[in-house]
């Protein structure tokens, strides 16, 4: 499934969305493969706020981490790729 993250594209898998409090919450998987893709994708995370689209499910909402988590990898090696696990919520009115 395609999510977008401030307008860059995710491939996810394991697509979960839920509503905690009244407020989405999504739930995905996606890999990481070392390089420009890891440099691109550390920058984005380390950003607090974040606009959230997924076209198949009609959402769209500012969102922050609530969760994440990566696979044991080394991504400065020539070739690895790691698996990321993330679970954004959406930002309450005024944050």
């Amino acid at each position: 499934m395609e999510i977008l993250i401030n307008e860059r594209r995710f491939e996810g898998t394991g697509f979960v969305h839920d509503r905690a409090g009244g407020l989405h919450q999504i739930t995905f998987n996606f890999k990481v493969r070392s390089g420009q893709e890891y440099h691109e994708v550390t920058t984005l995370l380390y950003k607090k706020d974040f606009h959230i689209q997924v076209p198949e499910e009609g959402l769209s909402f500012q969102a922050v981490i609530q969760k994440y988590s990566t696979s044991a990898v080394n991504l400065y090696e020539e070739n690895a790729i790691a698996d990321y696990h993330i679970q954004l919520i959406e930002k309450k009115a005024g944050e």
